[in-house]
C-alpha cells in the first residue's frame, strides 16, 4: 500500500546529537493513510526501529495470504462478464481491496474495469494504486472516461492527479495541461513537491 497524504515525509530530526531519518518509520505506517504521530519522531533511533519492526511484524501477519487471495480473485473474474461484476464489486467490496485485486491484473484488463467502474468508486480505487500503473491504465482507458477521471481528480484530489501525472506519457500529459489550472506565480513553486510536474504541463498550455 501507499500513501499521498504524508505532510513530512523524508523529515530529519535532531535529537540527542542524532540526525534521524524517518523514511523507515513513515514507510512502515504509510498503509494507514495517517501522518506519523508526532511522539514517534520524538523516540530515540534504537526505539524507533523497535516500533519499525514491530508494525513491519504486525502488518505481514495480519496481511498473510492476501496476495494469493487478490491473485486468485483477478483470475475468477476474468470468466465473469463486467455487468455481473462491477455492481457486486461497487456494492460489497471495499476500493483497497479492489485495488489489490487490480494489481494482479493484466493491465489491460485492469483497464476494462476502470473503463466501466463508476467514476467515484474508480477514484476511490485509484488512491490504493501505484502511480507508474495508474498512469498506465490512464493511457489505455477509452478516451471520455479518462478525461472524466483526470477532471474529476483535479477538482477533487489535486496532488494525486499530480502524483500520476509524473508518469503520464505525452498525449495523457497535454490532457491534463488542457484542464488544470495551475498556479499564477512562480514564486508559489519555490518549495512546491510537484514543481517539476506543474513547470512540465505550463509548457504544454
Amino acid at each position: 500500500m501507499f500513501s499521498l497524504f504524508f505532510n513530512k515525509l523524508r523529515v530529519i530530526i535532531q535529537q540527542k546529537g542524532h540526525k534521524i531519518s524517518m523514511d523507515k518509520l513513515e514507510h512502515a505506517l504509510e498503509w494507514t493513510k495517517q501522518p506519523v504521530p508526532e511522539v514517534l519522531q520524538e523516540l530515540h533511533p534504537t526505539q524507533q526501529k523497535k516500533v519499525i519492526t514491530y508494525i513491519e511484524d504486525l502488518v505481514r501477519s495480519k496481511t498473510d495470504g492476501l496476495e494469493e487471495l487478490y491473485h486468485a480473485i483477478s483470475m475468477i473474474v476474468k470468466y465473469i462478464p463486467h455487468f455481473v461484476v462491477i455492481p457486486l464489486m461497487v456494492e460489497h467490496i471495499k476500493p483497497q481491496i479492489a485495488a489489490g485485486v487490480c494489481k494482479k491484473m493484466s493491465v489491460d484488463q485492469a483497464t476494462g474495469y476502470a473503463n466501466d467502474l463508476p467514476l467515484e468508486y474508480f477514484s476511490q480505487v485509484s488512491h490504493h494504486i501505484e502511480n507508474p500503473l495508474m498512469a498506465e491504465i490512464l493511457g489505455k482507458m477509452k478516451k471520455h472516461r479518462a478525461q472524466k477521471f483526470i477532471h474529476h481528480e483535479l477538482q477533487h484530489h489535486l496532488l494525486h492527479m499530480l502524483d500520476i501525472a509524473e508518469h503520464l506519457n505525452q498525449h495523457m500529459l497535454e490532457v491534463v495541461a488542457k484542464l488544470v489550472t495551475l498556479p499564477e506565480h512562480n514564486d508559489d513553486l519555490v518549495n512546491h513537491p510537484h514543481k517539476g510536474i506543474i513547470e512540465q504541463l505550463r509548457k504544454l498550455q
